[in-house]
């Protein structure tokens, strides 16, 4: 078989979205392709701020199967699909595209952030979240993605604290018959009063990525609670050490970010990696990264 045949056999992903230089997951998928034996090559695609719908679409006239997508397009991605999994369609967000033939019924959205969260934090991080009093912070498309799935996990109570609360209450008004029918009591905030001693804190704002202080006070903290940075590498390392310094115990969103891509790599390959050799690979590569 030429090296052209081979080429030709191999199926296109790339994660979308501004920036994504900084992106682990080319190298996530590429583990995952090598331990299930798929033909997959999985790169970046940096799309303009005011052009994603047009870089996307030329990505998948180009012969592509799929994508992820990350900040700040989850929105925009979801509402160019044809078809939304429900998961999907509770968000109003999503982070993974299918790209499916129109004959087929067209692309297919789905959002596995939540579910990618949640396998982190109970399975990886060994923290249940049942009976738990959970403080979600930012009303984006992350904390848009992950609420649902947080609310099946059935913690006692999920506040959503944003700086405008206008946007928080939108999003738990569409939340509130899901968390009504998993008896998790569900309220929107602004970052300014969320409520204290949380027994879990997620970041879901930009304020890692962007460089900005942490968002709340150490009053929202447990002492032994866990506190979570949906972000990892250098962007989360202020988080990651006020949380410390406050007695939580800090988790960035490596493991979140493995967990849910696996997720997507099922989607699109009917195969699900195993997740825990990769998790491990990349948290050596990332702590070795930031002892330089």
């Amino acid at each position: 078989m030429t090296a052209a045949m081979t080429a030709d056999m191999t199926d296109r992903y790339a994660v979308a979205g501004n920036p994504v230089a900084h992106s682990r997951s080319p190298a996530i998928h590429a583990m995952f392709a090598q331990q299930t034996h798929q033909a997959v090559d999985y790169g970046r695609l940096l799309c303009p701020l005011d052009s994603f719908t047009a870089t996307l679409r030329a990505f998948a006239d180009g012969g592509a199967k799929g994508a992820n997508v990350t900040v700040p397009f989850k929105f925009e991605a979801f509402a160019l699909a044809a078809r939304r999994t429900p998961r999907a369609e509770l968000a109003q967000a999503a982070n993974t595209l299918r790209f499916d033939a129109e004959a087929d019924g067209g692309w297919l959205a789905d959002n596995t952030d939540g579910v990618g969260l949640v396998r982190d934090i109970t399975v990886n991080a060994g923290v249940p979240l049942a009976g738990q009093r959970v403080l979600l912070l930012g009303a984006g498309g992350a904390s848009a993605g992950v609420l649902g799935p947080l609310i099946e996990a059935r913690p006692s109570e999920v506040v959503l604290a944003n700086r405008t609360v206008d946007k928080a209450e939108a999003i738990v008004a569409r939340h509130r018959q899901w968390a009504a029918d998993h008896g998790v009591v569900l309220r929107a905030a602004g970052l300014d009063a969320p409520g204290e001693a949380f027994d879990v804190l997620i970041n879901g704002t930009a304020a890692s990525l962007a460089g900005g202080g942490v968002p709340v006070g150490p009053q929202t903290l447990r002492t032994g609670g866990l506190a979570l940075d949906m972000m990892y590498g250098p962007a989360a390392r202020p988080f990651l050490d006020w949380a410390r310094a406050h007695g939580a115990q800090a988790r960035d969103g490596l493991g979140m970010l493995v967990e849910q891509a696996a997720e997507s790599f099922a989607l699109w390959r009917g195969v699900r990696p195993d997740t825990a050799p990769v998790l491990a690979a990349l948290r050596a590569e990332v702590d070795a990264a930031q002892a330089h």
